[in-house]
């Protein structure tokens, strides 16, 4: 069967097409954008770092050097951050007006979602996709959807992936830019109009893809109809890592916590720029919830209720380390050993 038939039966009764060209024919095709011979090579290595992954902890904080008239958005594409947590990770500074000379933090240090470690994994929660490679991980920014178009928690597998898709926009989209008094084609073709960007990996979840985007801005944020958006730096090198048949994991993990060299860090994430008194009171149930069971399954493991309040205060996605993981080593005694010892000054319970 012909790819463009193939193609036509995946994306039958969903409202989205693509050119047939999956990525891989499209790289051997010169007609299609790769570089004649002797002429230098793509770069496709992907923009962040592999993080060694130490129990569930991966990645650092690093710190950037804002210029004049740079925005959280520009900076954010530049480096393969997302605006929403360039905002948390840096209360107090103007994302659109930073200012010449202010030093800004990078959020780049994360405790594992909870979720499997294969493929990608896409947290909701944090606007991040971790995709697990070579025994490290990487992680970018990915917009998804809104709270009236929410993305779907489930797990697929990538299908496809593909070069200059075009789009074909479902009846439900068609009839929102009807009622605003705009007209929206039934196909969007390859380039700068087109929302699914440069590139975009086919999911086997019906009507889903992660794909780049026509528009700097939205990244990293709530935005999109449901499937998951990519700077196109990223997505652009991101298909040629990933395989078909590898694992999609969608979760929604606000709260995360873990355990690395015997510290036990958590990551509480808002879900908005602001800071509503209902988000705050659910995540602080949730975080207590959360602790709770780690304390369960981890004996041993003390907490600061101060270190505790402080990360869901803050709520911005930076780890904060609020315990540690107490071992006793036993050993033998000898006669010496055996005599009666004073009493004891009682250790410090911390309680949650």
């Amino acid at each position: 069967m012909a790819v463009r038939q193939i193609i036509a039966l995946l994306i039958l009764g969903i409202g989205l097409a693509f050119v047939p060209a999956s990525a891989e024919q499209a790289d051997k095709n010169p007609a299609n954008g790769t570089p004649a011979s002797g002429q230098a090579a793509p770069d496709r290595s992907p923009r962040v770092p592999t993080f060694e992954i130490k129990g569930d902890l991966a990645g650092r904080l690093g710190v950037y050097t804002t210029s004049y008239e740079e925005t959280f958005a520009g900076i954010g594409n530049r480096l393969a951050l997302g605006y929403l947590e360039l905002v948390k990770a840096n209360p107090g500074v103007d994302p659109w007006l930073p200012g010449e000379g202010t030093t800004i933090t990078l959020p780049r240090q994360y405790v594992m979602p909870d979720a499997r470690r294969e493929g990608i994994v896409i947290n909701l929660a944090e606007y991040r996709l971790y995709y697990f490679t070579g025994g490290g991980v990487q992680v970018y920014p990915v917009g998804v959807g809104t709270a009236e178009n929410p993305s779907p928690l489930t797990s697929a597998k990538v299908t496809m992936p593909l070069e200059s898709p075009a789009w074909y926009p479902p009846a439900s989209i068609r009839a929102e830019y009807k009622a605003s008094g705009d007209y929206l084609p039934r196909m969007i073709p390859p380039g700068p109009n087109n929302p699914l960007g440069s590139h975009a990996l086919l999911l086997s979840e019906e009507g889903y893809l992660i794909h780049g985007t026509n528009k700097q801005f939205g990244v990293g944020m709530p935005v999109s109809h449901g499937c998951f958006r990519m700077y196109n730096e990223d997505i652009s090198r991101f298909v040629y890592q990933v395989e078909k048949g590898t694992p999609v994991q969608i979760v929604h993990d606000p709260v995360k916590i873990g355990i690395s060299g015997g510290e036990v860090w958590l990551e509480v994430h808002r879900p908005h720029e602001s800071y509503t008194q209902e988000d705050r009171n659910r995540l602080w149930r949730e975080v207590f919830a959360e602790v709770e069971v780690f304390r369960a399954s981890h004996p041993g493991v003390v907490v600061k209720r101060r270190n505790i309040e402080l990360a869901v205060d803050q709520a911005d996605g930076i780890p904060t380390m609020i315990g540690e993981q107490l071992t006793r080593v036993a050993s033998d005694k000898t006669a010496a050993d055996k005599t009666p010892a004073a009493p004891a000054e009682p250790e410090p319970t911390l309680y949650f």
